[in-house]
């Protein structure tokens, strides 16, 4: 093959990783023409079909997953060998991508790239909101946030945040109508506003500890929810009891517009952890980020 071909490997390989050229153009910043372009002279090159088109769909043929199977691991490397270049010349500079859950996103993620993106801006970095357990490797992501009692065992996990509490919330005006819960079984007695998680699609189980017991509890109720801003805006409207984090509702609950009830039953959980595989050969840019997130815990 001749010189200049490295792009046309790179474009296949987008290709390749997220199954579309619409997709692959948008992430490469080209247009779907030039895309198919550099994809067509690389197979005419090769003299090999790659890629199985249709109006509808795409996929790799057997010559082209090798090709891509065989290519990827040998980019990634380069691509890396070039991070490290670049930060032995005081620029680290790469691509991150981080699966994670919206409130890990918000509380721990974005606090900590505000100052770590000015200090870094050649590192760009993607952060997926994913409820489900993401399959990191084969996904190709460089690493997800989760809950420490979540990450697998394979994994290296470093904690990024301090233990998490959840609060059973509602409005005085709710507990003027109805008496407040002494117990997690007696949320049959209540209107709860349920959560449907966006990616496994179930409704989510309340979950208590106390001392030695333990509680899953399936609420019932006539709202059904899947974003935790809604649960919050629903508390607040009255329309019942959620189950949420504290951290969203400590304000509310301060100045009188959200009452407590069950707080003996949420003891505190696994805080959340970056996860990634032991044998992940680590960028620069990742070994900064990773270094930024870990969580020091104040005294």
């Amino acid at each position: 093959m001749r010189n200049g071909d490295f792009s046309d490997i790179a474009a296949f390989i987008a290709v390749a990783e997220e199954g579309s050229f619409t997709r692959a153009a948008a992430k490469l910043g080209l247009s779907q023409s030039a895309l198919s372009y550099a994809v067509r002279m690389l197979e005419q090159r090769l003299e090999t079909r790659l890629i199985s088109r249709t109006t509808r769909s795409l996929s790799l043929t057997d010559a082209g997953e090798r090709f891509f199977q065989t290519l990827k691991p040998a980019l990634e490397s380069i691509n890396n060998q070039i991070d490290t270049l670049k930060t032995l010349h005081n620029r680290p500079a790469g691509n991150l991508r981080i699966t994670t859950f919206k409130h890990a996103a918000q509380t721990v993620l974005f606090p900590a790239l505000s100052a770590f993106m000015a200090e870094y801006p050649d590192i760009t970095v993607e952060i997926d909101v994913n409820e489900g357990l993401a399959d990191i490797v084969a996904e190709r992501f460089d690493a997800g946030i989760r809950f420490g009692e979540q990450v697998e065992k394979d994994m290296v996990a470093v904690r990024v945040g301090p233990d998490i509490r959840m609060a059973v919330v509602a409005t005085p005006d709710y507990f003027a109508r109805y008496a407040p819960p002494q117990t997690p079984r007696e949320l049959g007695e209540h209107r709860c506003i349920r959560y449907r998680q966006k990616t496994a699609g179930g409704l989510f189980a309340w979950e208590f500890r106390k001392g030695e017991s333990a509680l899953d509890v399936k609420v019932d109720g006539a709202l059904i929810v899947n974003d935790s801003n809604m649960l919050e805006d629903a508390a607040l409207k009255g329309l019942g009891l959620v189950y949420i984090y504290e951290s969203q509702i400590v304000e509310h609950v301060a100045e009188g517009r959200l009452v407590r009830v069950l707080e003996d039953w949420c003891e505190p959980l696994p805080g959340y952890h970056l996860y990634y595989p032991s044998r992940k050969q680590h960028t620069p840019a990742f070994s900064l980020l990773l270094d930024r997130l870990r969580y020091r815990p104040h005294g």
